[in-house]
C-alpha cells in the first residue's frame, strides 16, 4: 500500500516562490495576536482576511490541499494591504511581508493580475512613460481643476482628483538656502517616482533640512523606481531588475548615506539584500547598498534634529498649527521607525502636537491597493478619518506619498479643513521662518 505524504513536509509546488518561504509559514503558531492589528480583519471580520487565515491558505496551497487557482484563495490574498502590522504584533517573528510577496508571485504564475494593476506596473517600470504621465498630472494640478472638482465628481474619479490635489503643500512654497558644516557625512537622495514627479517640494525641503543639520548633499544619476509596487504585487522579476539598476547607480555615488523620504521606498531598499539574495552576482552588492539607506527622519534624529526657532504658519492661517501624526505602515512596521518622525516634529516651535488614535493602523492606500481594491480601501480609511476629525488637527503629518494622497483625498472629500503634510516640510518651514536664529542661513523668503 502506498504511503500518503506527510502533510507537515508535503509540497505540491516545490519550485515556486511560495516554497522558498516555507520556514515562515511553519513559524506561525496561529496564536491570533495578529488579528486586531490587521485592518482587513478588523473591518471585514473574516478569518480568511486575517494574517493567520491567509497563512493557512498559503500552507494549503503549498501542500496541495487547495488548488493554486482557487478563486477564493486569490480573493483573500488580493485583499491584503501588505501593511505588515501583523509583523509588529507577532511574537514568533513571522516574516509575513516576504511571504505575501511570494504567495502573490506564485499566484501570478497561473493567473494574470487585474488589467489596471498590470497597466500601472508597466508604466512604473518604464521611466520615460512614467515621467510623461507625471508631467501631465502636474499640468492638470496647475489648472486647479482637481481642487474644484474633487468633491463635485462622483466616486473614484472625484477621489482620484482629490488625491492629485493633495500633492500640493498646504504650507506654500519656500525658497531658502541652507548652510551646514557637512560634518555628519555625505548623503544622496532617492528621487523615486511619485516623489520626484509630484512631491518636488518635499525633496527640496529634505535637502535643505539635511544640509542645515550638517549633512552634505551629493547627486546620484541613473536612479530608477525602487520596485516596491512590483514586489508587493508579486512581480518579483521586475522588482529585481529595478533593484539591480538602483544598486548599480548608488554604488557609483560617493555618499555615506542614501536618504529616503518615502516610507515604502525606504522599506524596499533596505530589503534589497533579501530580494537579490539568490543572485550571486548581486547579493553582496545589494546588501552593501541597503546598509546605507536611512529614512530622512533617522538622519535628522541623529542630530537632534537642530531646533527651529521660528514658528510655522499656513499661508491662510495666522493661528498656531494643531498637528497630528499618522505613522506610515512601511515606516513603523517594516522599518520599525517610531520615534524619529516625532523628534522632527518636536523640533518645530509653537505647534500643538496631538496624538492620533490608531496611528499605527493602515490608511488603506498600500501602493496601488486603493485603485484595485477600492471598496476595502474605503472601509479601512473611514475610521482613520473619524479619528483625525476627533483631534481637530489643522495638519496631518505623514511620511509616505501614498498616505499623503490617500489621507488628503479622504479629508477633502469629507469636507474636513485638515490638510496633509510631510513631517520634513514642517521642520523646513520652521527653519525658513527664523533667519536670525535657525541653524541655517536663509537667503530668500517664503512665497
Amino acid at each position: 500500500m502506498a504511503l500518503l505524504p506527510d502533510p507537515a513536509t508535503a509540497c505540491a509546488l516545490p519550485d515556486s516562490p511560495l516554497a522558498g518561504v516555507r520556514g515562515g509559514i511553519d513559524a506561525c503558531v496561529h496564536c491570533g495576536f495578529c488579528l486586531q492589528a490587521c485592518p482587513t480583519y478588523v473591518n471585514l471580520e473574516d478569518e480568511n482576511d486575517s494574517p493567520r487565515g491567509r497563512i493557512l491558505l498559503m500552507r494549503s496551497v503549498l501542500e496541495g490541499t487547495l488548488p493554486v487557482d482557487d478563486p477564493d484563495v486569490g480573493t483573500h490574498i488580493d485583499r491584503c494591504l501588505g501593511c505588515r502590522a501583523c509583523e509588529t504584533a507577532c511574537p514568533s517573528g513571522v516574516p509575513y511581508g516576504h511571504m505575501l510577496e511570494a504567495m502573490r508571485a506564485t499566484l501570478a504564475e497561473r493567473r494574470p493580475a487585474p488589467l489596471v494593476a498590470r497597466a500601472i506596473l508597466w508604466v512604473f517600470a518604464h521611466g520615460a512613460v512614467l515621467a510623461t504621465m507625471l508631467a501631465g498630472a502636474r499640468l492638470l494640478r496647475a489648472t486647479r481643476l482637481p481642487r474644484l472638482l474633487a468633491r463635485a465628481l462622483p466616486a473614484r474619479l472625484g477621489f482620484a482628483l482629490a488625491m492629485l490635489d493633495s500633492t500640493t503643500s498646504p504650507l506654500g512654497t519656500r525658497r531658502w538656502a541652507a548652510r551646514g558644516s557637512g560634518a555628519r557625512g555625505t548623503v544622496t537622495l532617492l528621487e523615486g517616482c511619485v516623489m520626484r514627479g509630484l512631491f518636488g517640494h518635499v525633496h527640496a525641503a529634505t535637502r535643505r533640512t539635511l544640509t542645515a543639520n550638517d549633512y552634505r548633499d551629493v547627486a546620484t544619476r541613473g536612479q530608477r523606481c525602487c520596485g516596491a509596487l512590483h514586489a508587493h504585487a508579486g512581480d518579483l522579476e521586475t522588482a529585481r531588475a529595478l533593484a539591480r539598476a538602483n544598486v548599480a547607480a548608488f554604488e557609483r555615488s560617493p555618499s555615506d548615506f542614501i536618504a529616503v523620504n518615502s516610507a515604502g521606498c525606504g522599506a524596499m531598499m533596505k530589503e534589497y539584500g533579501d530580494l537579490l539574495a539568490d543572485d550571486p552576482a548581486w547579493a553582496e552588492r545589494a546588501r552593501a547598498v541597503s546598509a546605507r539607506v536611512r529614512d530622512v527622519s533617522e538622519l535628522l534624529a541623529a542630530t537632534g534634529p537642530k531646533p527651529a526657532a521660528g514658528p510655522v504658519r499656513a499661508p491662510d492661517d495666522a493661528a498656531p498649527l494643531r498637528v497630528t501624526y499618522d505613522a506610515p505602515c512601511h515606516l513603523l512596521h517594516a522599518q520599525r521607525i517610531a520615534a524619529p518622525p516625532l523628534a522632527m516634529l518636536a523640533a518645530v516651535r509653537d505647534i500643538d502636537l496631538v496624538a492620533l488614535t490608531d496611528s499605527e493602523q493602515c490608511c488603506g492606500s498600500a501602493g496601488i491597493y486603493n485603485l484595485v481594491e477600492p471598496a476595502t480601501s474605503d472601509a479601512v480609511l473611514a475610521p482613520k478619518l473619524r479619528h483625525i476629525d476627533a483631534t481637530r488637527a489643522t495638519l496631518v503629518a505623514t511620511g509616505n506619498p501614498g498616505c499623503l494622497m490617500q489621507l488628503g483625498a479622504g479629508l477633502r472629500r469629507s469636507g474636513s479643513r485638515a490638510r496633509v503634510v510631510h513631517p520634513v516640510e514642517l521642520l523646513d518651514a520652521a527653519y525658513a521662518s527664523s533667519p536670525a536664529s535657525s541653524p541655517a542661513s536663509i537667503t530668500a523668503t517664503s512665497r
